[in-house]
């Protein structure tokens, strides 16, 4: 079958809720990825970050066939043998003292959002059904039907209510709109340290580390959605140790498991997730030994081939070779670690299009943002050939006098 066949069989039998690049993907390494004809792309994008350590890391490739040769899946209602290893590496590595396992990152934000309602009526003394959280304009947490009623997207929301309520919503980056949202029944604020969804939006500097200090003066969670910024993606283990600030509750998703099977993680001390009981909160794949195994694995890889420390060197050299791009249609160019946004001034589906002609696989983000997330392995070499074709793109539209 041609790529053509393969798209008109997602044309005709998918539900039409993405618009793709029109790329047929056959087979992956590393950093690059090979269409149905054997031609090859660098991965631009990284599954939105789920591939941190490259497509088919051998090590992550041999632990999942170990495991699933041994156990797939026991159901949180027996114990296994993979569960425990992985949830003590992710806590030391971390640094804190408790893990829920589940499966889509969508699922463990509902986890912490369960969490800190808990811990508000429980610990806080907030009344029964009062619960408030705080989020922010330009969020992006997932698609549940609660996850999006808190959006700020228009999009997002339309023919999807009732929403669920207690949710209201803060200007990103705005310290003084926060302090001035917070009222007695706050249990949390959650957050986004990088947006990416938004178009890798940087709050600015300083406002972590007050949003951490704003929360412990109040008596309110600190939750960090750090599914897409964390485990090194924007050159750090997690985005928020580039202030300094240490979340009461972390998510972790996609990375965590290298893009081998759905793993997300809900990370807090045992003053929040201890109080959890039997029958509170549950997922029949959460945990699962194959999940455990390979995500392990990935925690390890992400350790021994330095790549927090790749990220953040190469996001560097990155930014300071994109940011020297001259073209009347870039604005700015931001972000951090390999976690970067190239803000136009028009579409940016146009440019993706062209950067895919030139064997480069990136995604438009919010109709104007060039979303550039590589996997983390990448070398320096293989970075200075996806310089060389976002110049070359941008020199075929306009070349500066």
């Amino acid at each position: 079958m041609h790529s053509q066949d393969y798209i008109t069989l997602d044309e005709t039998y998918s539900a039409h809720n993405y618009h793709p690049l029109d790329v047929v993907v056959a087979r992956a390494q590393g950093v690059w990825l090979y269409d149905v004809a054997g031609r090859r792309y660098m991965d631009g994008l990284s599954a939105y970050s789920a591939v941190n350590q490259g497509h088919c890391h051998p090590r992550l490739v041999a632990a999942m066939q170990a495991q699933m040769e041994r156990v797939t899946l026991t159901s949180r209602a027996f114990r296994n043998d993979r569960m425990g290893p992985f949830l003590k590496a992710l806590c030391e590595l971390t640094g804190y003292e408790k893990a829920l396992p589940m499966n889509t990152g969508a699922e463990a934000v509902e986890t912490a959002i369960k969490a800190a309602r808990k811990w508000g009526y429980q610990v806080k003394g907030v009344p029964d059904g009062q619960a408030e959280i705080l989020v922010f304009d330009g969020n992006f947490h997932g698609r549940t039907t609660t996850i999006v009623g808190f959006s700020s997207e228009a999009q997002y929301r339309a023919d999807f209510g009732p929403f669920t309520p207690g949710f209201r919503h803060v200007p990103y980056g705005d310290i003084e709109a926060l302090k001035a949202a917070i009222r007695s029944n706050t249990v949390a604020v959650l957050f986004e340290p990088i947006q990416g969804e938004a178009g890798v939006v940087i709050p600015p500097e300083g406002f972590l580390k007050a949003l951490a200090e704003v929360c412990r003066a109040n008596n309110v969670l600190l939750v960090a959605d750090e599914i897409q910024s964390g485990l090194g993606r924007a050159g750090q283990l997690l985005a928020c140790d580039w202030e300094g600030v240490r979340p009461d509750v972390v998510i972790l998703g996609k990375a965590l498991s290298g893009g081998f099977y759905p793993v997300s993680a809900v990370l807090a001390d045992a003053s929040v997730l201890g109080l959890f009981r039997p029958g509170d909160h549950g997922s029949t794949f959460g945990g699962n030994p194959l999940g455990a195994a390979v995500a392990r694995e990935a925690l390890a890889v992400l350790v021994d081939e330095d790549l927090v420390e790749r990220s953040r060197t190469l996001g560097t050299y990155a930014l300071a070779e994109l940011r020297a791009l001259d073209h009347p249609d870039i604005d700015h160019v931001r972000g951090k670690g390999l976690f970067i946004g190239i803000v136009l001034k028009t579409r940016a589906r146009p440019y993706c299009e062209a950067l895919r002609q030139r064997g480069l696989l990136c995604k438009e983000t919010h109709e104007n943002v060039i979303r550039f997330a590589p996997p983390l392995v990448i070398t320096q070499e293989e970075l200075d050939w996806a310089v060389e074709q976002f110049q070359a793109v941008f020199a075929d539209v306009y070349t500066p006098s």
